[in-house]
Protein backbone atom coordinates (compact mmCIF):
# COMPACT_ATOMS: atom_id res chain seq x y z
CA UNK A 1 0.00 0.00 0.00
CA UNK A 2 2.89 2.16 0.84
CA UNK A 3 4.69 1.69 -2.51
CA UNK A 4 1.08 2.61 -4.33
CA UNK A 5 0.10 5.55 -2.65
CA UNK A 6 3.80 6.83 -3.03
CA UNK A 7 4.05 6.48 -6.89
CA UNK A 8 0.55 8.19 -7.11
CA UNK A 9 1.50 10.88 -4.98
CA UNK A 10 4.99 11.61 -7.40
CA UNK A 11 2.35 11.32 -10.21
CA UNK A 12 0.25 13.59 -9.07
CA UNK A 13 0.88 16.41 -6.71
CA UNK A 14 -2.08 17.12 -5.11
CA UNK A 15 -3.23 20.03 -2.52
CA UNK A 16 -2.18 19.94 1.60
CA UNK A 17 -5.72 19.55 2.21
CA UNK A 18 -7.01 16.79 -0.80
CA UNK A 19 -5.72 13.47 0.15
CA UNK A 20 -8.88 11.62 -2.42
CA UNK A 21 -10.06 8.32 -1.64
CA UNK A 22 -6.72 6.47 -2.08
CA UNK A 23 -4.97 8.49 0.61
CA UNK A 24 -7.87 7.95 3.02
CA UNK A 25 -6.58 4.36 2.86
CA UNK A 26 -3.28 4.80 3.91
CA UNK A 27 -1.53 4.86 6.90
CA UNK A 28 -1.24 7.78 8.63
CA UNK A 29 2.93 7.72 7.96
CA UNK A 30 2.18 7.49 4.19
CA UNK A 31 -0.59 10.69 4.46
CA UNK A 32 2.18 12.38 6.51
CA UNK A 33 4.90 12.02 3.73
CA UNK A 34 2.03 12.54 0.99
CA UNK A 35 1.57 15.75 2.36
CA UNK A 36 5.40 16.82 2.97
CA UNK A 37 5.92 15.91 -0.63
CA UNK A 38 3.38 17.82 -1.75
CA UNK A 39 4.63 20.89 0.44
CA UNK A 40 7.94 20.19 -1.52
CA UNK A 41 9.44 19.40 1.89
CA UNK A 42 11.29 16.17 0.72
CA UNK A 43 14.69 16.09 -1.17
CA UNK A 44 15.15 13.31 -3.86
CA UNK A 45 16.94 10.35 -2.80
CA UNK A 46 20.23 9.12 -3.98
CA UNK A 47 20.05 6.79 -7.05
CA UNK A 48 22.92 6.06 -9.41
CA UNK A 49 22.37 6.28 -13.61
CA UNK A 50 21.00 3.75 -14.77
CA UNK A 51 23.93 1.72 -16.48
CA UNK A 52 24.98 2.00 -13.06
CA UNK A 53 21.81 0.44 -11.64
CA UNK A 54 21.94 -2.51 -14.00
CA UNK A 55 25.77 -2.96 -12.81
CA UNK A 56 24.19 -2.68 -9.14
CA UNK A 57 21.36 -5.51 -9.84
CA UNK A 58 23.90 -8.08 -11.00
CA UNK A 59 26.24 -7.22 -8.23
CA UNK A 60 23.43 -8.00 -5.80
CA UNK A 61 22.16 -10.91 -7.37
CA UNK A 62 26.07 -12.59 -7.57
CA UNK A 63 26.00 -11.44 -3.52
CA UNK A 64 22.97 -13.69 -2.95
CA UNK A 65 24.41 -16.58 -4.93
CA UNK A 66 27.21 -17.11 -3.04
CA UNK A 67 25.03 -16.87 0.06
CA UNK A 68 22.92 -19.73 -0.99
CA UNK A 69 25.67 -21.66 -1.94
CA UNK A 70 27.47 -21.49 1.29
CA UNK A 71 25.06 -23.75 3.68
CA UNK A 72 26.05 -26.38 1.24
CA UNK A 73 29.06 -26.27 2.52
CA UNK A 74 28.23 -26.97 5.79
CA UNK A 75 26.07 -30.07 4.40
CA UNK A 76 29.38 -31.68 2.98
CA UNK A 77 30.98 -30.72 6.05
CA UNK A 78 28.24 -32.55 8.05
CA UNK A 79 27.68 -35.22 6.40
CA UNK A 80 32.09 -35.94 6.47
CA UNK A 81 31.45 -35.59 10.20
CA UNK A 82 28.54 -38.33 10.31
CA UNK A 83 31.23 -40.42 8.68
CA UNK A 84 34.09 -39.93 10.93
CA UNK A 85 35.69 -38.32 8.02
CA UNK A 86 38.24 -35.65 9.88
CA UNK A 87 38.72 -33.70 6.46
CA UNK A 88 37.57 -30.11 7.79
CA UNK A 89 40.32 -30.99 10.69
CA UNK A 90 42.91 -30.69 8.14
CA UNK A 91 42.63 -28.34 5.56
CA UNK A 92 41.48 -24.92 6.46
CA UNK A 93 39.65 -24.89 3.08
CA UNK A 94 36.69 -27.97 1.84
CA UNK A 95 36.27 -25.99 -0.75
CA UNK A 96 39.52 -25.59 -2.12
CA UNK A 97 41.65 -27.40 -4.66
CA UNK A 98 43.09 -30.65 -2.43
CA UNK A 99 39.14 -31.01 -0.73
CA UNK A 100 36.97 -30.65 -3.85
CA UNK A 101 39.44 -33.50 -5.62
CA UNK A 102 39.33 -35.39 -2.43
CA UNK A 103 35.31 -35.01 -2.25
CA UNK A 104 34.55 -35.41 -6.03
CA UNK A 105 36.89 -38.85 -5.36
CA UNK A 106 34.48 -39.88 -2.63
CA UNK A 107 31.58 -38.99 -4.60
CA UNK A 108 33.34 -41.39 -7.74
CA UNK A 109 33.27 -44.50 -5.23
CA UNK A 110 36.92 -44.42 -3.88
CA UNK A 111 37.29 -45.79 -0.42
CA UNK A 112 41.15 -46.14 -0.01
CA UNK A 113 42.21 -43.57 2.54
CA UNK A 114 45.88 -43.98 1.01
CA UNK A 115 44.66 -43.04 -2.13
CA UNK A 116 42.50 -40.63 -1.41
CA UNK A 117 45.74 -39.22 0.71
CA UNK A 118 47.54 -39.05 -2.85
CA UNK A 119 45.68 -36.14 -4.20
CA UNK A 120 46.76 -33.85 -1.48
CA UNK A 121 48.49 -30.29 -2.80
CA UNK A 122 52.02 -31.19 -1.92
CA UNK A 123 51.76 -27.25 -0.63
CA UNK A 124 49.05 -28.44 2.44
CA UNK A 125 51.26 -28.74 6.03
CA UNK A 126 49.19 -32.37 7.11
CA UNK A 127 51.50 -35.10 5.84
CA UNK A 128 50.28 -37.88 3.58
CA UNK A 129 49.83 -40.03 6.83
CA UNK A 130 47.63 -37.68 8.34
CA UNK A 131 45.54 -37.16 5.70
CA UNK A 132 45.20 -41.08 5.42
CA UNK A 133 44.17 -41.16 9.11
CA UNK A 134 41.42 -38.07 8.78
CA UNK A 135 40.08 -39.71 5.83
CA UNK A 136 39.58 -43.08 7.30
CA UNK A 137 35.42 -43.29 7.76
CA UNK A 138 32.03 -45.57 8.14
CA UNK A 139 30.90 -45.48 4.78
CA UNK A 140 27.34 -45.29 4.90
CA UNK A 141 24.92 -44.41 2.16
CA UNK A 142 22.64 -42.21 3.52
CA UNK A 143 25.76 -40.09 4.40
CA UNK A 144 27.42 -40.50 1.41
CA UNK A 145 24.37 -39.57 -0.60
CA UNK A 146 23.66 -36.31 1.33
CA UNK A 147 27.35 -35.58 0.07
CA UNK A 148 26.71 -36.25 -3.60
CA UNK A 149 23.67 -33.74 -3.50
CA UNK A 150 25.30 -31.25 -1.39
CA UNK A 151 28.30 -31.32 -4.27
CA UNK A 152 26.29 -30.85 -6.98
CA UNK A 153 24.22 -28.40 -5.88
CA UNK A 154 27.65 -26.54 -4.55
CA UNK A 155 28.58 -26.98 -8.48
CA UNK A 156 25.22 -25.64 -9.47
CA UNK A 157 25.51 -22.10 -7.77
CA UNK A 158 29.17 -21.95 -9.23
CA UNK A 159 28.21 -22.40 -12.22
CA UNK A 160 26.00 -19.78 -11.63
CA UNK A 161 28.31 -17.19 -10.18
CA UNK A 162 30.51 -17.76 -13.08
CA UNK A 163 27.44 -16.72 -15.42
CA UNK A 164 26.64 -14.03 -13.78
CA UNK A 165 30.11 -12.60 -13.65
CA UNK A 166 30.34 -13.17 -17.39
CA UNK A 167 27.05 -10.76 -17.39
CA UNK A 168 29.23 -8.45 -15.07
CA UNK A 169 32.23 -8.01 -17.43
CA UNK A 170 29.87 -7.62 -20.45
CA UNK A 171 27.87 -4.72 -17.97
CA UNK A 172 31.20 -3.44 -17.59
CA UNK A 173 32.51 -3.20 -21.50
CA UNK A 174 29.28 -1.45 -22.42
CA UNK A 175 29.83 1.07 -20.06
CA UNK A 176 31.03 4.38 -20.72
CA UNK A 177 33.78 6.61 -18.61
CA UNK A 178 32.59 9.07 -16.55
CA UNK A 179 35.62 11.09 -16.55
CA UNK A 180 38.02 12.26 -19.10
CA UNK A 181 40.67 9.86 -20.26
CA UNK A 182 44.26 11.50 -20.90
CA UNK A 183 46.65 8.75 -23.13
CA UNK A 184 49.74 10.07 -21.18
CA UNK A 185 47.75 7.86 -17.96
CA UNK A 186 47.61 4.13 -19.20
CA UNK A 187 44.91 2.21 -17.53
CA UNK A 188 47.18 -0.95 -15.95
CA UNK A 189 46.17 -2.20 -12.83
CA UNK A 190 49.22 -3.50 -10.73
CA UNK A 191 48.90 -6.84 -10.20
CA UNK A 192 48.71 -7.85 -6.36
CA UNK A 193 47.67 -11.35 -4.61
CA UNK A 194 46.28 -14.24 -5.88
CA UNK A 195 42.05 -14.17 -6.10
CA UNK A 196 40.36 -15.72 -3.67
CA UNK A 197 37.45 -18.43 -3.80
CA UNK A 198 34.70 -15.80 -4.46
CA UNK A 199 36.68 -12.73 -5.45
CA UNK A 200 35.47 -10.75 -8.90
CA UNK A 201 37.71 -11.89 -11.87
CA UNK A 202 41.02 -9.64 -12.04
CA UNK A 203 39.89 -8.65 -15.41
CA UNK A 204 37.37 -6.57 -13.32
CA UNK A 205 39.54 -4.50 -11.52
CA UNK A 206 40.78 -2.72 -15.64
CA UNK A 207 37.55 -1.82 -15.84
CA UNK A 208 36.80 -0.11 -12.71
CA UNK A 209 39.97 1.82 -13.68
CA UNK A 210 38.40 2.56 -17.29
CA UNK A 211 34.83 3.31 -15.62
CA UNK A 212 36.07 6.13 -12.52
CA UNK A 213 39.94 7.07 -13.33
CA UNK A 214 41.23 5.58 -10.35
CA UNK A 215 42.16 2.05 -8.68
CA UNK A 216 39.98 1.34 -5.69
CA UNK A 217 41.16 -1.85 -5.38
CA UNK A 218 44.36 -0.39 -4.88
CA UNK A 219 43.48 1.07 -1.46
CA UNK A 220 44.04 -0.99 1.58
CA UNK A 221 41.38 -3.14 2.89
CA UNK A 222 39.42 -2.98 -0.76
CA UNK A 223 39.89 -5.67 -3.03
CA UNK A 224 38.15 -5.91 -6.74
CA UNK A 225 35.23 -7.37 -4.93
CA UNK A 226 34.83 -4.62 -2.79
CA UNK A 227 35.76 -2.05 -5.24
CA UNK A 228 33.39 -3.17 -7.55
CA UNK A 229 30.14 -3.15 -4.88
CA UNK A 230 31.13 0.42 -3.51
CA UNK A 231 31.27 1.70 -7.49
CA UNK A 232 27.95 0.44 -8.32
CA UNK A 233 26.75 1.50 -5.05
CA UNK A 234 27.64 5.39 -4.95
CA UNK A 235 28.70 5.87 -8.85
CA UNK A 236 31.65 8.19 -9.93
CA UNK A 237 29.39 11.20 -9.37
CA UNK A 238 30.41 12.93 -5.87
CA UNK A 239 28.73 16.45 -6.60
CA UNK A 240 25.36 14.43 -5.10
CA UNK A 241 27.10 14.79 -2.33
CA UNK A 242 28.43 18.79 -0.60
CA UNK A 243 31.07 17.35 0.86
CA UNK A 244 32.62 14.24 2.62
CA UNK A 245 30.66 14.54 5.71
CA UNK A 246 27.25 14.16 4.13
CA UNK A 247 28.82 12.00 2.11
CA UNK A 248 29.55 9.70 5.42
CA UNK A 249 26.43 10.95 7.03
CA UNK A 250 24.57 8.87 3.88
CA UNK A 251 26.48 5.72 4.09
CA UNK A 252 25.46 5.56 8.07
CA UNK A 253 29.09 5.59 9.16
CA UNK A 254 29.03 9.19 11.03
CA UNK A 255 27.88 9.62 14.05
CA UNK A 256 24.76 10.59 15.48
CA UNK A 257 25.13 13.28 18.29
CA UNK A 258 22.24 13.77 21.02
CA UNK A 259 22.81 17.39 22.45
CA UNK A 260 21.29 18.88 24.75
CA UNK A 261 21.88 22.62 25.80
CA UNK A 262 25.20 22.66 23.95
CA UNK A 263 26.47 18.83 25.58
CA UNK A 264 26.48 16.01 24.01
CA UNK A 265 24.46 13.40 25.39
CA UNK A 266 24.80 10.63 23.39
CA UNK A 267 26.99 9.86 20.61
CA UNK A 268 26.14 6.38 18.26
CA UNK A 269 25.85 5.64 14.47
CA UNK A 270 22.11 4.97 13.46
CA UNK A 271 21.52 1.51 11.92
CA UNK A 272 21.32 1.32 8.58
CA UNK A 273 21.32 -0.91 5.73
CA UNK A 274 23.40 0.62 3.37
CA UNK A 275 25.43 -1.67 1.04
CA UNK A 276 28.22 0.83 0.41
CA UNK A 277 28.45 1.24 4.29
CA UNK A 278 29.06 -2.69 5.56
CA UNK A 279 31.35 -2.77 2.31
CA UNK A 280 33.40 0.02 3.99
CA UNK A 281 33.01 -1.62 7.58
CA UNK A 282 34.35 -5.15 5.98
CA UNK A 283 37.24 -3.11 4.33
CA UNK A 284 38.01 -1.13 7.73
CA UNK A 285 38.14 -5.00 9.50
CA UNK A 286 40.42 -6.15 6.99
CA UNK A 287 43.00 -3.76 7.86
CA UNK A 288 43.17 -4.69 11.64
CA UNK A 289 46.61 -6.19 10.99
CA UNK A 290 47.76 -4.34 8.07
CA UNK A 291 51.02 -2.24 8.06
CA UNK A 292 49.61 0.11 6.26
CA UNK A 293 48.57 3.24 8.18
CA UNK A 294 44.59 2.48 8.22
CA UNK A 295 45.81 -0.61 9.91
CA UNK A 296 47.57 1.68 12.76
CA UNK A 297 44.51 3.85 12.66
CA UNK A 298 42.78 0.90 13.69
CA UNK A 299 44.74 -0.16 16.43
CA UNK A 300 44.63 3.26 17.79
CA UNK A 301 41.29 3.34 17.52
CA UNK A 302 40.83 -0.29 18.85
CA UNK A 303 43.09 0.85 22.37
CA UNK A 304 40.93 3.92 22.80
CA UNK A 305 37.41 2.43 22.48
CA UNK A 306 37.27 -1.26 21.35
CA UNK A 307 36.74 -2.92 18.21
CA UNK A 308 33.53 -1.88 17.28
CA UNK A 309 34.64 1.50 17.59
CA UNK A 310 37.88 0.87 15.31
CA UNK A 311 35.50 -0.55 12.95
CA UNK A 312 33.52 2.21 12.30
CA UNK A 313 36.03 4.68 13.12
CA UNK A 314 38.16 3.39 10.28
CA UNK A 315 35.44 2.73 7.80
CA UNK A 316 34.76 6.47 7.98
CA UNK A 317 38.46 7.30 7.35
CA UNK A 318 38.16 4.69 4.17
CA UNK A 319 35.43 6.28 3.01
CA UNK A 320 36.23 10.11 3.45
CA UNK A 321 39.34 9.07 1.47
CA UNK A 322 37.45 7.14 -1.79
CA UNK A 323 35.08 10.08 -1.71
CA UNK A 324 38.61 12.42 -2.30
CA UNK A 325 39.87 9.83 -4.88
CA UNK A 326 36.63 10.01 -7.00
CA UNK A 327 36.19 13.32 -6.52
CA UNK A 328 39.78 15.12 -7.76
CA UNK A 329 40.59 11.94 -9.87
CA UNK A 330 43.80 10.93 -8.09
CA UNK A 331 45.34 8.02 -6.97
CA UNK A 332 45.82 6.17 -3.73
CA UNK A 333 48.99 6.20 -1.82
CA UNK A 334 49.84 4.53 1.37
CA UNK A 335 52.11 6.73 3.58
CA UNK A 336 52.50 3.13 5.96
CA UNK A 337 52.09 2.59 9.64
CA UNK A 338 55.52 4.26 10.79
CA UNK A 339 54.57 7.43 8.73
CA UNK A 340 51.39 7.49 10.64
CA UNK A 341 52.71 7.03 13.76
CA UNK A 342 55.05 10.02 13.36
CA UNK A 343 52.21 12.39 12.50
CA UNK A 344 50.11 11.04 15.05
CA UNK A 345 53.36 11.73 17.51
CA UNK A 346 53.61 15.31 16.03
CA UNK A 347 49.82 15.83 16.47
CA UNK A 348 50.17 14.89 20.62
CA UNK A 349 52.99 17.40 20.74
CA UNK A 350 50.97 19.96 19.36
CA UNK A 351 48.05 19.19 21.55
CA UNK A 352 50.50 19.50 24.33
CA UNK A 353 51.90 22.69 23.35
CA UNK A 354 48.24 24.53 23.58
CA UNK A 355 47.58 22.54 27.04
CA UNK A 356 50.16 24.40 27.90
CA UNK A 357 49.68 27.98 26.61
CA UNK A 358 46.57 27.79 28.26
CA UNK A 359 47.76 27.11 31.64
CA UNK A 360 50.01 30.07 31.14
CA UNK A 361 53.15 27.87 30.58
CA UNK A 362 55.60 27.11 27.21
CA UNK A 363 57.16 23.94 26.23
CA UNK A 364 60.66 24.70 24.81
CA UNK A 365 62.18 21.39 24.18
CA UNK A 366 60.80 17.59 24.45
CA UNK A 367 63.34 14.95 25.94
CA UNK A 368 62.31 11.36 25.55
CA UNK A 369 62.12 9.37 28.92
CA UNK A 370 64.79 6.82 29.32
CA UNK A 371 62.45 3.41 30.86
CA UNK A 372 65.07 1.27 32.92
Amino acid sequence: MFVVCLSRMRGNRASPGSEGAWGQRCPPATRRIQKLHSLGLLTASFRPDGEMCALRAYLRHRAELIRHRAPHVLHMQKALQQMNVQLPQILADTTGPTGMAILRAIVAGERDSLRLAQMRDPQCKSSEETFAKALTGTWKDEHLFALKQSLELYDFYTAQVATCDAMIQQQFAAMKPRWETSPDKPLVAPSRRRRRKNEAPPENRAEIIRLSGVDLAAVDGIGISLAQTILSEIGTDMSKWPNDKHFTSWLGLAPHNDISGGKVLHSRTLPTNNRAGQAFRQAATAVSRSPSAFGAYYRHKRAQGGPMFAQVATAHKIARTVYHLLKHHVQYADIGAERFGQQQRERDVAILRKKAARMGFTLNTLQPVVVG
